[in-house]
């Protein structure tokens, strides 16, 4: 069930940087644009959105020159790995440097789903890699239920650092990614009730290495998880983490939009 363009919450001080959003998805194409407009008002004064595919990556670099606060990434998702060709490679160099265009992704592996064969997947995130090397641009990495398999591709390029988005692994998994210079993300799950692993982490984790994000239209965060997920919920992600944290809402949204401000490499 979708919820109305622009949730209507009382605006505070805050300014949140929701740095994954998939505002090109099809469950946005009767507001979209209505939507968008109104995040600034909400509290929301940054999104980044990370393409899946090529014709994800080209509709999100085309909403991203339409909204000057909205930024891109471009990639091939795991799901769609068995999709990507070696053309297509050299479409997303060129995409990538796009000046709006902030991150390789999202990209990653998903053993949960195994849309596509787990070889195809792994080669199709190590020739991301490499392409996010290639255009010194930080990369958006997707990791389910492939958490010694994503680590293990990660640490052969140690010059490229990101974000793992949707953190759902282990603490000591968390540390080694610290250690490689990544920077971990966490959406609406923390408010689940079965959210206790994500929590244990999100509560350790040093804030200079903490983002925050959506993951729109998905991940709802309670108590709205009926509705369509947008950034307009994502101040209800940072208060869960505030409180876990010890920290007013309006310094977690601070910090942590210093951190996307920092990896993505965005002036303001």
């Amino acid at each position: 069930m979708a919820a109305p363009a622009g949730e209507q919450y009382e605006v505070t001080n805050m300014k949140l940087f929701d740095t994954h959003a998939h505002y090109d998805d099809s469950q946005f194409d009767h507001d979209r644009d209505e939507l968008i407009a109104s995040l600034p008002g909400q509290g929301v004064s940054l999104v980044l959105c990370p393409g899946c595919g090529m014709r994800s990556s080209r509709a999100v670099i085309a909403l991203a020159e339409r909204f000057p606060f909205v930024y891109a990434a471009v990639g091939i998702h795991p799901h769609e790995a068995d999709t990507m060709t070696a053309a297509e490679l050299p479409a997303l160099l060129d995409m990538a440097e796009h000046p709006k265009v902030k991150a390789v992704g999202e990209i990653g592996l998903d053993y949960h789903y195994d849309f596509a064969p787990r070889d195809t997947q792994l080669f199709c995130l190590r020739a991301q890699m490499e392409l996010a090397k290639s255009a010194g641009l930080p990369v958006i990495v997707h990791d389910r239920e492939a958490h010694e398999d994503t680590l293990r591709l990660l640490r052969a390029f140690p010059t490229v650092r990101g974000v793992v988005h949707c953190y759902s692994g282990s603490m000591e998994s968390a540390k080694e990614l610290l250690a490689l210079g990544y920077y971990i993300s966490f959406t609406g799950v923390v408010t689940y009730k079965n959210a206790r692993k994500a929590l244990e982490t999100a509560a350790w984790l040093p804030g200079e290495r903490l983002l925050l994000e959506t993951d729109a239209p998905y991940l709802t965060p309670e108590p709205h998880r009926s509705h369509r997920n947008d950034s307009t919920y994502l101040r209800l992600t940072c208060e869960t983490l505030a409180a876990l944290r010890g920290v007013s809402a309006e310094a977690l949204a601070a910090q942590t939009r210093e951190n996307g401000l920092a990896l993505f490499n965005i002036k303001e």
